[in-house]
């Protein structure tokens, strides 16, 4: 009598855990992944900017920039039937040269034009951004994290080159969950007109900066909950948070990449843009800022920015 009784105890301990970690699953999908207000991040320690950068983000003459151009909205139609936009500026003189430019987690195309600008003006590239699916205008009611986005930014380059044409030299320019969108296109078969990538504060895989923001944000162990909650991203966003994985990309990679990365991300670890650029099997640059935290790179050491941009596009756009 008492090995059943503590078989039914046993038993049900361990439906009510199945079950507790089941709702837990769902509630981080419904946090992080399906498509709503994110709430959680207000007040993220680890995403706090410093003056200078919050008013160049904020309040930065690139804003007006944007707001003043005439960009010529497009149209794509995912492989999974969403309805995607996308934003074109033709370069004030004739090139062949564009940049496809990837925005990060809650952003939108637009948010990119404080670098789309610098490759106007400066460079005087052509100039494209897109709202990933799950963001701005375009449809979906899940965030990709760069994974399933690698198809439809593959789908924008093709669109792109039936443009622009077949002499169209192409570089992909990301940050954070942009910067694994460029990172997951170089694993698949891309064309020819992609010359680089630029990544800047990349992560790994899904799995790994959830299992790290799991720690730092709600100081939990991602085991058991990641896993399951890897399940219910398959069931309804139709992918795995492992096999959303930058670092299995880049070991196929043939286009050259450039990583950068902020010395002081607590967000995403300087240590994953290390990893990456370790792994990387085609030609690969690095360039860590001290000092700069989360995608900030751009605005607190410009100079230096740039000048490693330049230098890197220099040796790979004909």
């Amino acid at each position: 009598m008492k090995k059943k009784k503590w078989l039914k105890i046993s038993l049900g301990i361990i439906a009510i855990l199945l079950i507790i970690n089941t709702v837990a699953s769902v509630y981080f999908y419904n946090l992080a992944i399906k498509r709503n207000v994110k709430d959680f991040l207000v007040g993220n320690d680890d995403l706090e900017v410093t003056a200078e950068a919050m008013d160049a983000f904020l309040e930065g003459d690139w804003r007006n920039w944007v707001d003043q151009q005439d960009f010529e909205e497009m149209e794509l139609t995912s492989f999974d039937g969403l309805r995607l936009k996308g934003y074109f500026l033709e370069a004030e003189k004739p090139t062949n040269k564009t940049v496809v430019l990837a925005h990060g987690y809650l952003g939108s195309g637009s948010d990119m034009g404080i670098y789309g600008e610098y490759y106007y003006k400066a460079l005087g590239y052509n100039v494209f951004f897109a709202d990933s699916r799950g963001h701005g205008e375009s449809e979906g009611d899940y965030i990709g994290f760069g994974w399933h986005d690698r198809l439809d930014f593959i789908g924008w380059i093709d669109k792109l080159i039936e443009k622009l044409g077949s002499d169209t030299e192409i570089v992909m320019h990301g940050v954070s969950m942009g910067a694994a969108t460029a990172l997951n296109t170089s694993g698949e078969q891309l064309p020819d007109n992609v010359k680089a990538i630029v990544a800047d504060s990349p992560y790994t895989s899904v799995y790994d900066m959830f299992s790290y923001q799991m720690k730092r944000m709600y100081h939990l162990p991602a085991i058991p909950i990641l896993p399951s909650t890897s399940i219910v991203t398959k069931m309804r966003a139709g992918y795995s948070l492992t096999e959303a994985s930058s670092l299995d990309q880049v070991k196929k990679a043939e286009v050259p990449i450039l990583y950068i990365h902020g010395e002081a991300d607590t967000f995403v670890p300087t240590k994953m843009a290390k990893e990456l650029y370790e792994n990387t099997k085609s030609n690969a640059e690095i360039m860590t800022i001290k000092g700069a935290g989360h995608g900030e790179a751009f605005v607190i050491e410009r100079e230096k920015y740039v000048e490693k941009l330049r230098s890197f596009l220099d040796r790979y756009m004909d």
